[in-house]
């Protein structure tokens, strides 16, 4: 039986999504496959504001986020659902540290200037990002996917190999999934809660990068903030915690005190796929079972949006290199 397409890629979040797209524009007939469908993949409750959280430099790591950054500029100006760019500001409180190495892909970094720092703040930097707002965008990711000739598969595999029944080409992009898929044991969840309000009229996002009592920022959207949050590695728990979303409008509160009072439209908590040794964006050398060509591309913890059509851009680039 000949292959019904050219390409699967497994996982049906942002990455796996985005580089779907860019086979597909390199002239593949592409399959996406998933347990989970796009709504219940923890890029549906990511914040989702460009910005490499966590990540340590490498120079491909830069090239990934600035092609990111670039691409979500131009959907901005293009209208794609959900994509902004926002103003924003990181608040130090400490001596001011060098210029953060994920500038060189910002046009318009500055230092804040005196009269933009109140106290405990020492500094920081203003910032234009963009800011992704996944319940509008996954949809326009599956639908442009979908209306180019993409077939999304509901199924859950237990080994890569299973891959074969409909491609010759695999693109892993399982997320948390390649801990299991893989026997990658680098990979591990790092557990974020969110706590949603009702959007007083803000539209600056702040971050407090240096809060002692936890992971601090302010990310408004159209219609509701996101509050957070946390970086707990190694938790699997996705039930909200009470005590940590009291803990997250207290410290967002203390940040904007125009937040005091807003109404909580909810609590999300999501897991992300951290690799201890960075993401894996690589052409397997050792293909299991009839796969021809296995390209992995998972593993990018906090930073999944951030680098997500970097990484997309080139994954597409080892899936085309010849044999």
């Amino acid at each position: 039986m000949g292959d019904r397409f050219d390409a699967v890629v497994i996982g049906a979040g942002v990455i796996g999504l985005t580089t779907a797209l860019r086979l597909q524009q390199a002239s593949a007939r592409v399959a996406v496959v998933t347990a989970e469908p796009s709504a219940e993949t923890t890029s549906s409750v990511a914040a989702a504001v460009w910005y490499p959280t966590r990540t340590r430099f490498e120079p491909r790591v830069l090239e990934w986020a600035t092609r990111t950054h670039d691409e979500f500029a131009r959907q901005v100006a293009d209208g794609v659902p959900g994509v902004v760019m926002r103003p924003t500001r990181m608040l130090l409180r400490g001596p001011i540290h060098d210029v953060p190495w994920w500038a060189a892909a910002l046009p318009d970094l500055r230092t804040l200037r005196g009269d933009e720092v109140r106290a405990p703040f020492s500094g920081g930097w203003a910032f234009t990002v963009p800011t992704v707002e996944m319940s509008r965008y996954l949809p326009w990711l599956q639908q442009t996917f979908a209306a180019a000739g993409g077939t999304l598969i509901h199924r859950r595999i237990d080994a890569l190999e299973q891959a074969c029944t409909w491609a010759p080409v695999v693109v892993n992009a399982s997320g948390l999934g390649a801990r299991a898929l893989c026997g990658d044991t680098d990979v591990r969840p790092v557990r974020g809660q969110l706590v949603l309000v009702a959007n007083p009229g803000l539209h600056i996002s702040v971050r407090d990068e240096d809060n002692a009592d936890g992971y601090t920022y302010v990310h408004p959207r159209s219609t509701d903030i996101v509050l957070g949050g946390t970086f707990e590695i190694g938790e699997w728990d996705t039930t909200p915690s009470p005590s940590t979303a009291a803990a997250i409008l207290r410290r967002c509160t203390e940040l904007l005190p125009e937040l005091a009072g807003a109404p909580v439209l909810g609590h999300q908590v999501g897991l992300r796929p951290l690799r201890d040794s960075g993401v894996r964006l690589e052409a397997d050398p050792r293909p299991p079972g009839r796969i021809r060509r296995l390209v992995h591309n998972y593993g990018h913890g906090g930073a999944g949006v951030t680098l997500a059509w970097g990484c997309a851009d080139a994954a597409t680039a080892l899936v085309q290199q010849p044999r």
